[in-house]
């Protein structure tokens, strides 16, 4: 009796060492930020998708160019500290006889030289001042874990308050985000932001972390269950990163904003769904509008429509600056 109580004991254990071990690596992959080292990309997620979701497939030369234009403006160092003691980084660029600030929140392992290249140009050149934020665990940021918008929200909220000090002119104040970014824009717009907070937008943003990993798993790997999977991943993001995945998802804040939304999504965006901005407009109580880009992938719509996207973009400032 006593033999087969210790046997099924240590069938237990390896039973939950494999359970925990699968839902870490899941973790690792997901969650934690090893920026100053060299990414272990497996195979069986370098896949084609990736790379049809990014503007380097088909737009890389007005990417690159966007990039390089970025890297040769004179831009200030800024910093600021998060909530959890965190030293963040952002860049800033003036412009001349500027109308407004925009600041220019990044995706997910991303950069604001890169998911805003093509459109930082644009924007400088039509009276904005803008800041580049690096998200925490990215760019200059310190930080070890990305947070799906949990953390960030609080973040691109100091740092609104950061460019408010500054802004002896009073001028306009808009958060423009991209994917993650954009999830974090929106969900910072359910805390108090500076009353020069004109507007957001948000071009593909997710409604919820829980919502996209789950679509992701469906979507890309045809995996319909996995519960137990999102389970482990948020014991893991509790008890290292702080933060339950609960914490990352629009629906309060959306309920609650008052300031005008003006919302973009690519209709082919097979990373984040089109679906999400569309419940994102929907549980919008505040002004709004949403412009669905035919053909555009994720983070392509202002290189698959120029002239419709930049003239929703001045027209947006124009009516609420």
């Amino acid at each position: 009796m006593k033999d087969k109580f210790i046997k099924i004991s240590a069938l237990t254990t390896v039973a939950a060492d494999i359970f925990m071990a699968s839902g870490w690596s899941f973790f690792k992959m997901t969650v934690q930020c090893k920026k100053k080292k060299k990414l272990n990309k497996k195979k069986w997620f370098n896949f084609s998708k990736t790379k049809i979701n990014h503007p380097r497939d088909k737009f890389e030369k007005e990417y690159e160019d966007g990039k390089e234009w970025c890297r040769q403006q004179d831009m200030q160092d800024c910093y600021i500290k998060s909530i959890d003691g965190l030293k963040l980084h952002a860049s800033y660029l003036p412009a001349n006889d500027a109308k407004r600030f925009v600041l220019l929140s990044h995706g997910y392992k991303g950069s604001g030289f890169g998911d805003f290249a093509y459109t930082a140009r644009f924007l400088h050149e039509n009276n904005c001042n803008l800041l580049f934020i690096d998200q925490r665990c990215c760019g200059e940021s310190e930080g070890e874990y990305i947070t799906f918008g949990a953390k960030e929200q609080y973040d691109v909220q100091k740092w609104a308050y950061y460019i408010a000090r500054r802004n002896k002119n009073k001028l306009p104040l808009y958060l423009y985000g991209e994917s993650m970014g954009a999830a974090s824009v929106l969900m910072a717009s359910g805390h108090k932001l500076p009353k020069e907070v004109r507007g957001l937008i948000s071009d593909c943003g997710f409604h919820s972390m829980k919502h996209q990993l789950r679509d992701l798993a469906d979507n890309w790997f045809h995996l319909k269950h996995i519960g137990l999977m999102l389970f482990r991943l948020d014991l893991f993001c509790s008890l290292f990163a702080k933060f339950r995945m609960c914490d990352a998802d629009t629906t309060y804040a959306m309920l609650t904003n008052k300031k005008p939304v003006l919302f973009f999504h690519g209709m082919t965006d097979t990373y984040v769904s089109p679906q999400n901005s569309k419940l994102n407009y929907s549980l919008c109580r505040a002004p709004k509008e949403l412009v669905l880009i035919p053909d555009a992938r994720h983070l392509c719509s202002p290189y698959v429509a120029k002239e419709l996207y930049r003239d929703k973009l001045l027209k947006f400032f124009e009516k609420y600056d």
